[in-house]
């Protein structure tokens, strides 16, 4: 199967049922398979005037109790910021399939690129948490799409799947398992009579979601808002608390969710990390040097963001050089260089135009790194 198409069979096995989007290069196949099988499973696609409005009709699919979802690429990605925006805002579950390709602009629209790791993290203004799932695998984009639905769910917040042309175009076997492990949502239990304020998190930071129609009384607030859902926004102390309950309601459980794999990394003097279909040319590069004798590491981050600062600093303390080999021009990499500052020395590999970094290419760069003292 396809990878975008996994993507959808994730989706749909998650409960996904409604779907809104407008076909873009290379995520088209994605918006088409959906047509397909959305209505084969009882559910609802509609194909939008554009992706604005499509990131508006998933928020209010979502509110009308709906799982739901949209798929795209960059410059329709660009679009939705605004919506994503709204999302994060009015703790709305739901899920952002991006499908990288060249830019800016227009930029290459058949060419795979990761272009789009720092839109997926800052796109929308202001303050926000987010969570970025990276596959490099058809079998990971069923997994991810899976994870990325129970993911929104368990922290009523939109998820965004961060995929490439070369990952979305892929062509592997992938196994379905007859039972797939679904968060529910996690709905108010108490009566529109005996509830209170709807907007009032729990523990874990995160409010229960009544649905609208169902006789609650919901305000669904854009701004700075109450735990009773009504506008603040010139209150200073409500939007503190607000802003930084959605940014601990992710932050504070990373340790739940965040994964990172590791190969290789027993006695690495140098580890490769990398991400999406760059993690597979980096896997072949480590495996060829390993047989070498060569001591270097491979880690591949799939949570992106949150960005898994445990997993870098461990490996920093185990390796003096650290090799970043992206399709873009060194957007990772900056947020290693942060993390570990000046304790290992950074090498990036960068590669533009829709060309993915050989095996090769990486080899000869971890080679050379390790030549020096």
């Amino acid at each position: 199967m396809q990878g975008s198409e996994a993507c959808v069979e994730g989706a749909i096995a998650a409960g996904c049922r409604f779907f809104a989007g407008y076909p873009i290069t290379p995520a088209s196949e994605a918006v088409e398979h959906m047509a397909r099988r959305l209505p084969q499973v009882k559910g609802f696609f509609v194909q939008m005037e554009d992706e604005l409005a499509s990131m508006g009709a998933v928020i209010g699919a979502s509110w009308g109790g709906t799982k739901s979802m949209t798929a795209t690429s960059g410059p329709g990605f660009s679009l939705m910021q605004e919506n994503i925006g709204m999302a994060v805002m009015s703790e709305t579950p739901c899920v952002i399939m991006d499908v990288m390709r060249g830019g800016p602009s227009g930029g290459q629209a058949t060419q795979p690129s990761q272009g789009d790791v720092m839109q997926s993290r800052w796109g929308t203004h202001g303050d926000h948490p987010i969570i970025v799932l990276c596959p490099n695998s058809v079998q990971e984009m069923f997994d991810l799409s899976v994870e990325a639905f129970n993911l929104s769910e368990r922290f009523r917040s939109p998820v965004i799947l961060l995929s490439e042309e070369a990952t979305a175009h892929l062509r592997e076997n992938l196994y379905i398992p007859e039972e797939v492990n679904v968060q529910p949502r996690r709905k108010q239990t108490l009566t529109p009579a005996e509830a209170g304020p709807l907007w009032l998190a729990g523990n874990d930071g995160v409010p229960l979601m009544p649905d609208v129609g169902t006789g609650y009384s919901v305000s669904v607030e854009q701004n700075v808002h109450d735990e009773y859902g009504a506008m603040q926004a010139s209150d200073p102390e409500i939007a503190d608390r607000l802003l930084k309950r959605l940014h601990r309601k992710v932050m504070d459980h990373i340790d739940e969710f965040a994964r990172v794999e590791e190969r290789y990394m027993d006695g690495a003097r140098a580890a490769v990390i990398a991400y999406g279909c760059v993690s597979r040319s980096a896997l072949a590069a480590v495996k060829r040097m390993r047989s070498k004798g060569l001591p270097v590491g491979l880690l591949r981050p799939i949570t992106l963001w949150p960005f898994p600062e445990e997993w870098i600093l461990r490996a920093v303390d185990e390796t003096h050089t650290l090799i970043i080999p992206e399709m873009n021009l060194g957007q990772l990499v900056l947020e290693v260089e942060r993390v570990v500052k000046e304790r290992a020395r950074l090498i990036r590999l960068s590669k533009l135009g829709g060309a993915i970094p050989t095996p090769t290419e990486i080899m000869e760069v971890v080679e050379e790194a390790l030549s020096r003292p």
